[in-house]
């Protein structure tokens, strides 16, 4: 583990107004090949914990197109690791402004090279598919286990579109990105602009569930390779009634109106006064 120092009060007036912010190097060169090889393994459908995911798509044996592992830490006790690491748990907290977060839940993606419009990630904010939560300040930390940049398909921010409201354009899978482009500028009367997250390996990007996201097809002949940690305040309710009930982590358990996000499907990453999460709390269930 690296030394890291907290987002400064000018980061997190950046986050503030921009809705996302990139980190400097947090993990090791060692630790990133340890990470990559894990990730090569839950890609591959090797489950070390013997315990699969809560979904994935494709199947193991088809990196064809993007793969999405969604809740990739059940299966492997080095990305369980990851994905619980307080050090983002404690920016994330720090960035949104809350005592603590939980783990809504992760994806590890895998965008093969040369992917042509397949690796086009659509235009679209989380919270269109988080509805279910009684909160706004959720957040992702992206965390590169390589290199990326615009040719192998990085992701790209629109600054400052968390502040545009929720708007009816959630297209993960959509390829036709240019289109969605002119119907968000028609919808909002906003210019549409974006930044690319470049980031060196180990280092994370961390945004704002409004904010608009994306990401274009990897042109080059190396993967990218990433790990995508949701976060949600501790203390989050659910909200019945809404249109994500179908969300994946909702299949965990059967939440009554108000009922809060907490207990082992839903663990601690980062509370204010302890000193860290129990990572073995969900893997070794």
């Amino acid at each position: 583990m690296t030394a890291f120092d907290l987002p400064t009060p000018g980061d997190i007036a950046f986050y503030k107004e921009n809705g996302y912010w990139l980190s400097p190097k947090l993990f090791s060169d060692e630790k990133l090949g340890e990470f990559r090889e894990h990730h090569r393994k839950v890609v591959a459908g090797e489950y070390e914990t013997k315990r699969p995911p809560l979904s994935r798509d494709p199947q193991p044996g088809d990196t064809s197109k993007l793969v999405q592992v969604n809740n990739a830490y059940w299966t492997d006790a080095t990305m369980a690791r990851l994905v619980l690491d307080v050090r983002i748990g404690k920016i994330a907290a720090r960035l949104a402004g809350v005592k603590g977060v939980r783990l809504w839940h992760d994806q590890l993606l895998f965008k093969p090279p040369q992917s042509g419009v397949a690796g086009n990630i659509g235009w679209h904010q989380d919270q269109g598919y988080w509805q279910c939560l009684d909160c706004t300040e959720a957040l992702t930390a992206w965390v590169a286990l390589a290199d990326v940049d615009e040719k192998n398909g990085c992701m790209e921010f629109v600054p400052g579109s968390h502040k545009w409201g929720l708007l009816d354009e959630n297209h993960f899978y959509q390829q036709d990105i240019e289109a969605q482009i002119k119907r968000i500028e028609e919808k909002t009367g906003h210019a549409f602009r974006t930044v690319p997250a470049v980031l060196p390996a180990g280092c994370v990007s961390f945004h704002h569930n409004l904010t608009i996201h994306g990401s274009r097809a990897n042109a080059s002949n190396r993967p990218r390779i990433s790990i995508a940690i949701h976060m949600i305040p501790d203390g989050a309710r659910y909200r019945a009634g809404s249109s994500s009930e179908d969300h994946t982590s909702n299949t965990l358990r059967q939440p009554r109106n108000g009922d809060f996000y907490a207990g082992p499907y839903f663990p601690v990453i980062y509370r204010e006064g302890e000193p860290c999460a129990n990572v073995w709390m969900a893997v070794d269930r």
